[in-house]
This record gives structure tokens, C-alpha cells and sequence, in this order.
């Protein structure tokens, strides 16, 4: 739901992610969804330099989203020990359903020799084709 109010711009985020090593490009990469993008990005960066998922698998992972407070909604097939973790410290967990409230991302790499590498996610109408 949109909800307009005088004097105040509406919060969007029509902004992608690049990713550079060493000084060199590597790709861009980007989540869409509001709130949500910001969020989603520092997940799916963790998910390939912390946890080493190819971008396939880091955009498939299941998402959490902060909403506010201690409130945080996770997908279907998020860890269940992580989840309990949570609610261990107080958080409000809540397992949403609607896959839409947690972005839509796609993902080029370029690897060190030159190959490159797409991804997108079953939360979106997105493909990779190559030529």
C-alpha cells in the first residue's frame, strides 16, 4: 500500500549494486522491493563472500526483513535454529507466505578470466541469456 503525504517524497530505491575487487570490476548486481532492497543486498553480497554461494544460490537463499522494532519476517525454509535464536532474544518472528515483500534480484559477474556469470531469483519474472 502506498500512502502519500504532503511534503514528503516517497521512499524508493531504484539503485543497483556494483561490486569491485582489487580495483577491478566484477558485476552488478541488484534487489529490488522498497524497504526491502537495502536489506536484500547486504544479504545476498553476505550470502557469496561470507557463506561462498555462487550468485544462483545466494539469490535463492531465503530472506529475513526488519520491519521495525524487534519485528522481523522470514521466508518459508529459513533456518529454524536461527529463527528460534531470534525469538530467544525477543524478536517478533512472523513466516510470511508472499515471497513479493522480499525483493527481486538479478546478478552479472565477471570472473578473473573473463567469464561471466547471471543469476535471478524464482521471486521474479527474470531470466539470463546469454549470445
Amino acid at each position: 500500500m502506498i500512502i502519500w503525504l504532503p511534503g514528503k517524497k516517497p521512499y524508493h530505491t531504484i539503485i543497483p549494486g556494483f561490486l569491485m575487487k582489487d580495483g577491478k570490476a566484477v558485476g552488478p548486481f541488484g534487489v529490488m522491493g522498497g524497504y526491502m532492497q537495502p536489506q536484500g543486498h547486504v544479504q545476498v553480497i553476505m550470502n557469496m563472500i561470507d557463506f561462498g554461494m555462487n550468485p544462483q544460490d545466494a539469490l535463492n537463499a531465503p530472506r529475513w526483513q526488519w520491519i521495525g522494532g524487534k519485528k522481523v519476517e522470514i521466508e518459508p525454509g529459513f533456518q529454524p535454529e536461527i529463527a528460534e535464536a531470534l525469538l530467544k532474544r525477543g524478536h517478533e518472528i512472523k513466516i510470511q507466505e508472499d515471497f513479493t515483500s522480499f525483493g527481486r534480484g538479478q546478478i552479472i559477474l565477471r570472473d578473473e578470466n573473463g567469464v561471466l556469470t547471471g543469476a535471478t531469483e524464482p521471486r521474479t519474472d527474470g531470466c539470463v541469456a546469454t549470445w
